[in-house]
């Protein structure tokens, strides 16, 4: 079984702590996604995972065995980069058989390997090009095919897609999660992208300074933020966080708007807070994605319109900060328009102002 486990994992560069004490477990044939900031730690992580970086304390376990001291050769993973790291001298072929090569794999082997990755990646038309013959989505492709023949344990990838454009990236998502339908292997994958880890990942690590902030699906750590830098950093546009202060079960923004909290709130009064909803939970009255049984209406000039066909981003000011709606079933908007805005109370989130923990259950 090919689960991944690390026990108070730390990573030191002299006395510089980056990674601290991060505990996960990673089940057989999951995928799991690391996402943060640059600079947060997930790259770091995922080379100790593969052994190249050598870890400061803890445990990593691949299966049943600690791989603490064993060589990156012998923990028997694959790791796809953003570089894809071909050889430019030999054909897509030679690229995808070269480690078996080396590992001295019987020849008939190797090409029953070799045409299986080639099938599984759609790459037979290129197998006798060279990598200066192929766009980034198909060196990509192969780099994932080197990884493919070698029948892992474990698959790392840190940033693939990094290189590629917009539309190549959307594409290769695809690609990647139909990879993991068919070959069935565990995954670790590092990414900035909030976007490829939400359409990724069986479950997503949320990390920040070298820290777990949150671990979880991701339904729950969209509708179930773990504190504010969850809220923001995950969602596309990203959450809306308005300082407020509780005032007789309400919150009150500073340009006096009072917002009624949800019953499960754990405050008290006179407390700081941050209140934070959603683009599509703020919506014109008539064009919001959910039905508005709890919520309250707020009259606000547009300052802002993007629309992006089956909707529109909309710019306003509330809480004297500028926030973001958006229009469904939409119609032209023009900046300075008064409209009547609808903020569904039954998604408002509550986070602890001075923590930034969340504050609902």
């Amino acid at each position: 079984m090919a689960n991944v486990s690390l026990k108070k994992v730390v990573k030191r560069y002299g006395r510089e702590e980056v990674v601290h004490g991060i505990d996960l477990e990673v089940a057989h044939n999951e995928f799991v996604v690391l996402v943060g900031p640059s600079g947060c730690g997930k790259s770091t992580t995922l080379r100790m995972v593969a052994g190249l970086e050598e870890i400061s304390d803890g445990t990593i376990s691949i299966g049943d065995r600690v791989v603490n001291a064993l060589p990156p050769r012998s923990r028997n993973i694959s790791m796809v980069f953003q570089s894809y790291a071909l050889y430019p001298h030999m054909t897509v072929r030679e690229n995808l058989g070269f480690g078996l090569k080396i590992a001295k794999e019987p020849e008939a082997e190797i090409t029953k390997r070799v045409n299986e990755a080639a099938d599984i990646l759609g790459l037979e038309p290129y197998m006798d090009r060279l990598p200066a013959h192929l766009s980034g989505g198909q060196r990509q492709r192969v780099a994932m095919g080197r990884a493919i023949v070698r029948n892992p344990d474990v698959f790392l990838f840190d940033e693939p897609l990094s290189n590629l454009d917009a539309k190549l990236r959307g594409q290769m998502r695809v690609e990647i999660k139909r990879l993991h339908q068919r070959v069935k292997t565990t995954v670790i994958y590092v990414t900035h992208d909030q976007v490829e880890a939400m359409t990724l990942a069986d479950r997503i690590v949320i990390m920040r300074d070298g820290y777990v902030e949150q671990v979880g699906t991701p339904t729950q750590v969209f509708e179930k933020p773990a504190n504010t830098f969850v809220a923001g950093f995950i969602g596309s546009p990203p959450m809306n966080q308005l300082d407020a202060i509780v005032a007789n079960g309400k919150a009150r923004l500073s340009d006096g708007v009072e917002v009624p909290l949800p019953a499960d709130a754990r405050v008290s009064e006179g407390q700081q807070i941050v209140l934070g909803f959603r683009p599509e939970s703020f919506a014109p009255k008539g064009h919001s994605l959910h039905g508005a049984d709890r919520s309250v209406s707020v009259a606000r000039t547009v300052m802002i319109a993007e629309p992006l066909g089956t909707e529109t981003i909309l710019f306003a000011e509330l809480g004297g900060k500028e926030v973001q709606g958006k229009m469904l079933d939409p119609r032209p908007v023009q900046p300075g328009e008064m409209l009547d805005f609808t903020l569904d109370l039954t998604r408002l989130h509550v986070f602890d102002k001075a923590s930034g923990k969340t504050l609902r259950a």
